[in-house]
């Protein structure tokens, strides 16, 4: 029985010890020295008496910042991964909730981190790994580590603009890699092509795959998201048969040409998730590369990641919604109507060892989300409400309908947004859209990215959909904002339109 994600690692180093783990286009490490710098930087955690506690990862997007991760676990602690793309207040906010005694930094970022660190221990990567393996005080704490010990905190956005870190443990982890591995069908001869910045649980699907199953992964470079082209050339140039991306990184590609100019032609496995793929969008994908598995991937940073697939195996209409699946082995999901009674129609539950610890010091918010089954009054049962809405289609498929916090009373009726982009996405021409609500003014303004020009869209939406529907105004951009991860910056977008 594993208990800690280390004994993937330790498994993987013995059996490949000399293939490249991780790597990017200046630096890799193999599984070896992956295992080997682990043990040393956490020997140099264990010898500064850091143990059993979070320990800041403040370095660039780098195969030594996996391995600075693992230095945290063999020290019996837990990583939270920081870097230097997150807004200056975010990393603040994550500082003042951590209160983290020491920080891992490397040259790049040491001067940010000093910055933030408030009387932390600054450690350099580059020193501590060189650390004269302790193996006996490694062994020691070791054997006293259990699987329901935390292995990381991974911070995301709170309603009130608070970072909230969620942490997860080892066994949720391992029951994720085990079932994520076993759907996605990876092996040793899987590429990855790593788009998600480390401090995003989106970020996990090439990670932990990757040492579980010695396979590899490739650092995508931040800055190729802007060049479709560019983009697919090195994809191919890595041989990447594997992506698990946001659907924004894949229509990126889709909506500007790429897959006709230079398709991805080692590409096997495409999972996306983190929003709706819109099924143009896909169809183009699909059409590019008709013998490349499709998989939708879904499930909160609250419950380890992914929890849900479903793999794409017809046909779909314009306005159709790519089905959530069934959820992972192990994991139960059933929809609560406002009432808390089962229904067809409501929003997302979870129980399951994918249900993690809840947020780091902060108890209020936990009990908020991480609550008492309401179809269990027999003995405590901790699940987690998703804050998302779906329904069960005519197969019995959840399909994702929206957000709680996207559905909006309006003109007297309940308006999903969701419902309304969904529409939008079906015109032809158009990439991609994102309907916001100002609720001081009480209205809807819908962003959007090709297609027809202002007034024809808005023409044609007051044809199509019901009056309390349509956007008060839309606005034609070139590209839709992204967030850091790549998904569609939906908070950006409201802040634009009440500036206006």
């Amino acid at each position: 029985m594993r208990r800690t994600v280390l004994d993937y690692l330790d498994e993987t180093a013995a059996r490949l010890p000399d293939k490249t783990a991780f790597c990017d286009e200046n630096t890799s490490l193999t599984f070896g020295e992956l295992r080997s710098q682990a043990r040393k930087g956490g020997s140099a955690l264990i010898g500064s008496g850091i143990t059993g506690e979070p320990v800041a990862v403040y370095m660039s997007k780098t195969p030594s910042e996996i391995a600075a991760f693992m230095a945290c676990l063999e020290a019996g602690c837990y990583y939270v991964p920081i870097d230097d793309e997150m807004p200056k207040m975010r990393i603040k906010l994550i500082f003042e909730n951590l209160h983290p005694s020491s920080v891992i930094c490397d040259e790049s970022t040491r001067q940010s981190a000093e910055g933030f660190a408030d009387g932390a221990k600054i450690l350099l990567w580059d020193d501590i790994n060189k650390t004269p393996e302790d193996q006996e005080a490694l062994d020691g704490l070791r054997s006293r580590m259990i699987d329901t010990d935390p292995c990381y905190i991974m911070y995301t956005s709170g309603s009130t603009g608070i970072p909230k870190g969620v942490a997860v443990c080892h066994r949720s982890l391992i029951d994720y890699i085990e079932s994520f591995c076993d759907v996605m069908k990876f092996d040793e001869d899987t590429v990855f092509g790593s788009q998600t910045p480390f401090y995003f649980d989106a970020s996990l699907k090439d990670i932990y795959p990757t040492i579980k199953t010695g396979c590899k992964t490739v650092i995508v470079p931040h800055s190729l998201f802007m060049f479709p082209v560019k983009l697919c050339e090195f994809l191919n140039e890595y041989k990447i048969n594997t992506l698990c991306w946001v659907v924004s990184a894949l229509t990126m590609i889709s909506a500007f040409g790429a897959l006709d100019d230079t398709p991805p032609k080692y590409l096997k496995i495409v999972g996306f998730g983190g929003e709706v793929f819109p099924i143009k969008q896909y169809r183009k994908w699909k059409k590019a590369l008709p013998d490349v598995r499709y998989i939708n991937l879904y499930g909160p940073t609250e419950t380890t990641g992914v929890s849900m697939y479903y793999e794409v195996d017809r046909d779909f209409e314009d306005d159709d919604v790519i089905p959530l699946g069934k959820p992972f082995e192990n994991v139960d999901i059933f929809l609560l109507d406002e009432n808390d009674h089962p229904a067809d129609e409501g929003e997302i539950c979870m129980r399951g060892t994918c249900v993690t610890l809840g947020y780091y010091m902060d108890k209020e918010r936990t009990d908020a989300a991480f609550v008492q089954n309401p179809l269990n009054d027999r003995y405590p049962e901790l699940i987690y409400r998703t804050g998302d809405i779906a329904r069960r289609n005519d197969r019995g498929e959840l399909v994702f309908v929206s957000r709680k916090d996207f559905q909006i009373k309006h003109m007297g009726h309940r308006v999903e947004l969701g419902e309304i982009e969904a529409d939008v996405n079906s015109i032809k021409g158009i990439v991609n859209s994102c309907a916001v609500y100002l609720k001081k003014k009480d209205r809807i303004e819908l962003y959007y990215e090709g297609g027809p020009d202002e007034k024809e869209l808005l023409s044609y939406l007051k044809e199509k959909l019901p009056r309390y529907m349509v956007p008060t105004k839309v606005h034609k951009l070139e590209r839709l904002p992204l967030t850091p991860n790549g998904k569609t910056d939906r908070k950006g977008l409201t802040a634009m339109s009440e500036g206006k």
